[in-house]
């Protein structure tokens, strides 16, 4: 007879949260209580397995001499000891909740250190971790506190007992996987280590154990109420309020609330007979009610982002200048908000959050994507199981931030199916704090929610839903409690290499329908790790660069910013869109329209400047008197009599800006906030048309010269244009090099379009000259076929080239499409290769910085110089992108000013690299591009494809789409010397 013994699994296996911790209490940055910072370089010592080797580290005298040295906070895997891992949703390991692999990296870590002089006797101490990824078990002396799981989440120990005035050996083994690595599935690089701070702390007698801050704020009355209940009780003192109260105690005083765009603090001081903490106090009450969520009484449109903590050497290990820069720039570009996907960031940001002034959602260390690949079998979510852990992280969570004003949304999670565990969790925090509304996106029947989200709804769905006629979804009682709720996309807009497309038209469903309250794009930041090329560049690496088994590549790289914090053209056209003041109007009229539109403030902080401009260039400008209107309010405004200096055929317009009057935390007075272009003439106004003959096209030799024009006779292909060479001659393209967009989802394949263009071999078309004539008005037509092979469809392309007296070269073309075209095209225009020289642009037409058709906003019309260099936008996988839009004319010179002018009717996109639209294409990481020393290739592009957000989200619009057509267009070209 036998019989099964069950061996007990290993702690890191199990599925609890730990033991010997604390229970969960606020995060103090300001206390009178004695700390001790640990962070600093640690001894540490790399194993493979969970049980290579055993406890005896952590004993007092064992030698760690022959050691590495690692910094803490910070990532092992950064420091030489293995590599990171991205996954965007596959777990990088077997599914077998709650089991790891054997080969489950081990870091131990030791720390020595002593108590510094006047360290207090008596009361107690804490050990406080404020994240570890993914497990830990720790000790203090030999002794050993306990384990913990949930990375992102606060653990304490107490420690008092056991400390020594010197030589206390702190040991932590912290093991890569466990079972709360299954909770932890977020997208996002997997980097174990102790990544945040750790800090010993003393407890003294009467201590604060725990403290919650109530302050609500009444809009009918102007007054707010004030209740602070404490472990144990003190007393309150707000000196700018005159209040001296107990705890527990409730006080209502006129107070001016805070919000994102006024974020009013209020110092306050909480005692105890032990400890005293500084506190800042922010009065606002968020509620759900006719179908919108308010703050104070208002309506809210989030104008918000997604925020991963990552910095491009160090991780999550990020230091405060940082969170708060990453604020700053977030402010400057007029968002509000933001959601810590997909866990508690550190307790600083939220600080910062409160200070600057950003809605928060803070959201749960819980994401469980890679059991939606096993159609959710086994998901810890609906695993009873599992439901302390998961109750853990939601109380861990909520009692460490709890007294933030800038959270007004406690996030169950992302992306976990559903299940008892979030009901759980939903019940526990709806107990524990009815003040905030509950957020979690996973669940379209909202059981447990009182907001509707979604992620990467279309505009067409977003504009269903805006009016509540979205299809049905299950029960429909649950159906119809959904559709009485407000709405968010806490996703959209999925912020990956060029773009994001189609912003605009999300902003004009958000603030065209109450219930809509806007979104988050996804997400920040690039997560790209910096790295030196040979030749000394610096560059960013991304999933399978780092020699993962499964990897996602370049998915982790879909940020506003890119790794080094440099805005991308996609946050500077966010910027645009989601302006807190509309500026509209007539200028032909003087006529100009302000609209308020933010949330709570008035327009008293802002200054309004104008300027008129004749062919790009400023004339006359002057400030605009503007009356302080109150949210929602518009005054019609007539501007100046417009300056008489510009030329009759002048293209001209009005600018008008408003203004930071004066400066904040979080930019100089000047700072620009919102920004409209008025037009006064037909922008066509003094732009270049197809030339009349005034030289005739003859023939010399195997040439044919047309005014400063040299073409080849048998093929018609320019080269030279009044003595200059012409490199590559200009020729008819439809090629560029997909963006990420572009290329799009696995899960949407009908509009991948960049597939399917390679796969109808766009990127490698054939030209076949029919005719190269001259004709009887002087002109030279050169008529072509365009088309890729194995394909029956093409483009019948003829060029007709012109040259005047003034010794311009004309070109007009003519595009027919042939056979049956079933997708768009990437591009529709001309590609010309100019001598390497010629490498400084000035232009004329929108500008600074890129645009596409549905990435337009931001592009203001005038005359701008950059580099050619400096017209590239460095995504960290190369694609597609530098095209300036609306261009009238362009000038490419040499450093001694000759090159070429090029004028285009109608306008035209511009771009112009150091490498082929073919090298952009092949290209990985940015030092795969070698500037050519030859050649510069320039772009003049009809016609230009919609970007889209299809790498996650809806493709490109049907008005933005390049559609195979009928098209004329021309380019005038004058040699400068």
């Amino acid at each position: 007879m036998s019989s099964t013994q069950h061996t007990p699994l290993p702690y890191y296996e199990d599925v609890s949260p730990g033991a010997g911790a604390l229970p969960p209490r606020p995060w103090t940055p300001s206390s009178d209580a004695a700390r001790l910072s640990l962070n600093g370089t640690w001894s540490f010592r790399l194993s493979p397995t969970a049980t290579a080797e055993d406890d005896s580290f952590a004993r007092p005298g064992y030698d760690a001499r022959g050691w590495d040295e690692l910094p803490v906070p910070g990532h092992w895997v950064l420091h030489g000891h293995g590599a990171p891992i991205y996954t965007n949703v596959l777990y990088p390991f077997p599914v077998d909740p709650p089991h790891v692999p054997a080969e489950n990296p081990t870091g131990d870590h030791l720390r020595v250190f002593d108590l510094p002089g006047g360290w207090p006797e008596g009361g107690d101490a804490v050990l406080r971790f404020e994240g570890v990824e993914s497990c830990a078990r720790v000790w203090l002396n030999g002794a050993e506190l306990g384990t913990f799981k949930g990375s992102r989440l606060p653990h304490e120990f107490e420690v008092g007992s056991l400390l020594e005035p010197s030589g206390n050996v702190l040991a932590v083994r912290v093991h890569q996987w466990s079972s709360g690595s299954y909770l932890e599935d977020q997208d996002q690089w997997w980097l174990p280590g102790i990544f945040r701070e750790v800090t010993l702390e003393h407890r003294p007698e009467g201590a604060l154990a725990d403290y919650f801050v109530h302050a609500s704020y009444d809009h009918t009355t102007g007054e707010g109420t004030l209740r602070i209940d404490a472990d144990p009780g003190g007393r309150v003192t707000v000196p700018e309020l005159g209040l001296d109260l107990a705890t527990g105690e409730s006080a209502t005083v006129p107070v001016e609330p805070w919000t994102a765009e006024t974020p009013r603090l209020y110092k306050a001081r909480l005692t105890t007979v032990g400890e005293s903490v500084s506190l800042h106090v922010g009065f606002r009450t968020v509620v759900v009610e006719d179908g919108l969520l308010k703050v104070n009484g208002r309506r809210v449109l989030f104008r918000g982002v997604n925020r991963h903590e990552f910095h491009p050497e160090n991780g999550r290990a990020v230091d405060l200048a940082t969170m708060r820069r990453d604020l700053v720039l977030m402010k400057q570009h007029n968002i509000n908000a933001v959601r810590t996907s997909h866990y508690p960031p550190h307790p600083a940001f939220l600080g910062l959050c409160d200070e600057l002034g950003l809605w928060v959602i803070d959201e749960c260390d819980l994401e469980t994507h890679g059991f939606g690949v096993l159609d959710w079998r086994n998901n810890p979510v609906d695993d009873d199981r599992w439901t302390p852990a998961l109750l853990d992280r939601a109380e861990r969570m909520v009692e460490r931030d709890k007294n933030h004003p800038s959270i007004v949304m406690w996030s169950l999670g992302n992306e976990c199916g559903t299940g008892r565990g979030l009901s759980a969790m939903a019940d526990w925090i709806r107990e524990r704090d009815p003040s905030r509304v509950i957020h979690y996106e996973g669940d379209m029947s909202c059981a447990d929610t009182d907001v509707y989200s979604r992620m990467y709804a279309p505009h067409e769905e977003v504009d269903q839903i805006g009016r509540r006629t979205e299809a049905p979804w299950g029960d429909p009682e649950l159906d119809a409690k959904r559709r009485a709720l407000p709405f968010i996309q806490c996703e959209y807009a999925h912020a990956m290499g060029n773009g994001p497309g189609g912003l605009g038209e999300y902003q004009r469903l958000f603030e065209a329908h109450e219930r809509c309250q806007g979104g988050f794009v996804w997400e920040w930041i690039d997560h790209g790790f910096t790295r030196r090329a040979p030749d000394g560049r610096f560059y960013h690496v991304y999933g399978g660069d780092l020699g993962e088994e499964l990897h996602d590549g370049n998915f982790v790289c879909d940020g506003l910013v890119f790794p080094d914090r440099t805005p991308s053209p996609g946050l500077i056209e966010y910027k645009k869109v989601i302006e807190p003041v509309r500026i509209e109007g007539d200028g032909a009229r003087g006529t100009v329209r302000i609209t308020n539109g933010h949330d709570f403030a008035d327009l008293s902080h802002l200054v309004f400047t104008w300027s008129y401009e004749a062919a790009g260039e400023a004339i006359g400008s002057g400030e605009l008197a503007v009356p302080p209107l109150s949210p929602g309010e518009s005054a019609d405004l007539k501007l100046p009599a417009p300056p008489g200096t510009a030329e009759a055929r002048a293209e001209t317009r009005w600018t008008v800006e408003a203004r930071l009057a004066a400066p904040t935390a979080w930019a100089a007075a000047g700072h620009t906030v919102a920004w409209a272009q008025l037009p006064t003439t037909a922008s066509g106004a003094g732009r270049a048309r197809p030339l009349a003959s005034g030289e005739a096209a003859r023939r010399d030799g195997d040439r044919i010269v047309l005014g400063p024009g040299v073409f080849d006779a048998a093929t018609g292909a320019l080269t030279a244009l009044g003595g200059l060479p012409v490199t590559e001659p200009p020729r008819l393209d439809i090629w560029r090099a997909p963006t990420d967009n572009d290329n799009g989802a696995s899960w949407q394949p009908d509009e991948r379009w960049g597939l399917i263009w390679r796969t109808f071999g766009l990127h490698r078309v054939r030209h076949r000259t029919d005719a190269v004539e001259t004709t009887p008005d002087g002109a030279l037509t050169v008529r072509t076929r365009v088309a890729p092979a194995a394909v029956d469809f093409g483009l019948e392309t003829v060029y007709r080239w012109t040259a005047d007296e003034d010794g311009r070269l004309s070109l007009a073309v003519s595009v027919t499409p042939l056979g049956e075209w079933t997708c768009p095209l990437p591009r529709l225009g001309l590609r010309l290769g100019l001598p390497a020289a010629l490498g400084e642009a000035e232009w004329f037409g929108g500008g600074p910085g890129e645009a596409y058709p549905d990435t337009r906003a931001a592009a203001r019309v005038g005359r701008w110089a950059l580099s050619v260099d400096e017209l590239q936008t460095p995504y960290v996988r190369p694609q597609e992108n530098g095209a300036r839009i609306d261009v009238r004319w362009v000038r490419l010179t040499a450093p001694d000013g000759s090159g070429v002018r090029i004028e285009g009717e109608p306008a035209f996109w511009f771009t112009a690299r150091r490498w082929t639209t073919e090298q952009l294409d092949a290209a990985e990481h940015t030092p795969d591009l070698e500037a050519s020393n030859e050649t510069v290739w320039v772009n003049l592009d009809h016609g230009q494809q919609g970007i889209g957000t299809q790498s996650c989200g809806p493709g490109v619009l049907d008005e933005h789409r390049l559609d195979v057509a009928p098209a004329e267009f021309s380019f005038t070209f004058s040699r400068l010397s």
